[in-house]
């Protein structure tokens, strides 16, 4: 059930107003969104919500272990086996395959004569998510930052709860639950920039990153040698817009829909392609998974103070992971390596050559922007690829000097032209467009989201391709 469908604009509806008819009615309510939660889940793949709810219980019982263990030694284990469970259930559903895969291949080259099964096992989507969501969870109660659920509905909506459940953005525990022991006030609801959010992500996910795709990035992906050397390299800041308008746009609708609902989500993106370094540009992209990453495995490793050489270290394994947990493929593992040792590169040429530097001239700024955009795109071909090696042939294609341009029409290039510049609008202009259709009427606001639906779906692409990042 994607967002920019009838299925699903039919569900909301009747989500939305019922939530809100039971709004004196806490549990009832909550007992609501958690059903229909479940039910946006199990129409993907029923057999999985059985994974959800055992995903929840698990996790609501070692909060109540961590919250009612007096003694450390017995909370270190309670939250060591909740971390094993979780990596458990992402283990074996997202990376069997993957490392079996790769563990039959080594024995085979070691003339072993012998490999290990592989099972055929379908990835729940939305597991990388909900997973990460969970752990958050029992790892705050252990240290203390949140007190323990007693209210298992609680859990289970605050894992399950459907606007971000499949892609996002992580929502911690200290965010979410405190919320629901408040009454909904409709009162309180900004619903005009709701609207803006769900109008913004609908067009860039339906108009701009699905035609891209379909006109230019998906084919040359497909087969890059049939190409000529511009449409490969166009290919690459395509996909460089269409990923970013894809997901942006995920999580901008799924903030709008929770705040139409009562609810808030932190962003997920500060214009990420603006980004005049490395750190910086992680400090805007995925802010929710890197924050993550940040407070749950590169500080504990010991973060930044404990010598130049072990801080490297612990940006590099950080980052290795970060990319594993964006699929389960050598690629990824690659692509998180790339941005690991960047990160470690650039702080130590930050560290050695520019420690007394308060601030960037404007060329200099301009030029590290222009270097860091193409370093991630770099990444991004990795990431794309199907494999390693086609990654590899990429590059390869972009000296195609002799094949005739065929797919990089002007559309397509005003659609990149686009999606890379609107990183670099003032935001005053946006903010006004927020507070003017902030300030009209309900009705109205209404009015005007049906007729840009109506656009949408007169001009936008036949059909709507699934969100990139489903699959993780």
């Amino acid at each position: 059930m994607l967002f920019p469908t009838v299925e699903f604009g039919i569900f909301f509806a009747v989500v939305f107003t019922f939530s809100w008819l039971l709004k004196n009615r806490q549990f009832e309510r909550k007992v609501l969104l958690t059903l229909a939660s479940y039910f946006f889940y199990g129409f993907w793949d029923w057999r999985f919500v059985f994974l959800l709810l055992s995903c929840s219980l698990g996790n609501y019982l070692f909060g109540l272990g961590l919250g009612t263990a007096g003694k450390d030694k017995y909370r270190k284990v309670i939250v060591g086996f909740a971390v094993f469970w979780n990596l458990g259930i992402l283990g074996f559903f997202k990376y069997y395959g993957f490392f079996v895969t790769s563990l039959n291949n080594l024995l085979n080259r070691l003339h072993l004569g012998t490999s290990l099964p592989l099972l055929e096992i379908v990835l729940p989507v939305g597991i990388s998510f909900f997973t990460f969501q969970a752990m958050s969870y029992v790892i705050d109660v252990y240290r203390k930052e949140i007190s323990y659920s007693k209210s298992l509905l609680d859990i289970l909506l605050y894992i399950s709860f459907f606007p971000q459940l499949v892609a996002g953005p992580i929502v911690r525990a200290k965010d979410f639950i405190p919320q629901l022991k408040i009454k909904p006030d409709p009162s309180s609801i900004r619903a005009g920039r709701a609207f803006v959010l769900i109008a913004a992500g609908l067009v860039k996910k339906v108009i701009i990153a699905n035609y891209i795709a379909t006109e230019l990035v998906d084919p040359v992906f497909e087969d890059p040698m049939a190409f000529s050397g511009l449409e490969v390299l166009f290919g690459v800041y395509g996909y460089a817009v269409q990923i970013y308008c894809d997901f942006s746009a995920y999580s901008e609708i799924a903030i709008g829909i929770a705040a139409l609902l009562g609810y808030y989500f932190p962003d997920n993106f500060n214009f990420p392609y603006r980004a005049d370094s490395i750190q910086d540009f992680w400090r805007r992209w995925h802010i929710s998974l890197s924050t993550w990453l940040r407070d749950y495995l590169y500080i504990p490793l010991g973060g930044s103070k404990k010598g130049k050489w072990k801080t490297y270290r612990n940006l590099s394994i950080t980052m290795i992971l970060g990319g594993l947990w964006h699929g389960a493929a050598w690629n990824f593992v690659f692509w998180g390596t790339l941005h690991g040792v960047g990160l470690a590169v650039e702080r130590f040429f930050r560290e050695k050559f520019f420690a007394n530097s308060k601030s960037k001239s404007l060329v200099l700024k301009i030029i590290t922007i222009f270097l860091v955009f193409h370093f991630v795109c770099i990444g991004w071909v990795f990431f794309r690829a199907r494999s390693f090696t086609l990654a590899l042939e990429y590059f390869k294609s972009l000296g195609n000097l002799t094949v005739p341009i065929t797919m990089l029409t002007p559309f397509v290039l005003f659609l990149i032209v686009i999606g890379i510049g609107m990183h670099f609008i003032p935001p005053q202009p946006g903010q006004w467009i927020r507070d003017k259709f902030s300030g009209l009427p309900l009705v109205v606001q209404g009015i005007l989201l049906g007729i840009v639906l109506l656009l949408i779906s007169a001009f936008g692409p036949e059909g709507v391709a699934p969100f990139i990042y489903f699959r993780f």
